[in-house]
């Protein structure tokens, strides 16, 4: 998972594997080290397995990181229930079903 500039300017971070609690740590360090402004991908459509504490993570970072813009990919229908239950709306960060629609066209 290193993080690499796009030719949009922004930073892509793409997973694999397990979406565990160290994962999600790892992410939470790298979304506080980006710049103010700066869109971040957070590319999860590789992930075969999420586990709900990672996803808990997740939210706590998604909530609390103010300074960079962050855009989820790959999450299925549980992980954004997940994140609602957290309190962070998914689609704002442009994953949810028609973010998977438009995406797959």
């Amino acid at each position: 998972m290193e993080p690499r500039p796009t030719t949009r300017g922004e930073v892509l971070l793409r997973l694999d594997g397990v979406f565990d609690v160290p994962a999600a740590r790892r992410v939470e360090k790298l979304l506080e080290k980006a710049k103010a402004g700066e869109t971040v991908r957070l590319d999860l459509t590789h992930v075969r397995e999420f586990h709900d504490f990672g996803i808990a993570v997740l939210a706590q970072a998604l909530k609390h990181g103010k300074t960079c813009k962050v855009a989820l990919l790959g999450l299925r229908q549980h992980q954004l229930r997940m994140l609602r239950y957290f309190g962070v709306d998914g689609t704002r960060y442009g994953a949810g079903p028609a973010a998977a629609a438009s995406s797959s066209a």
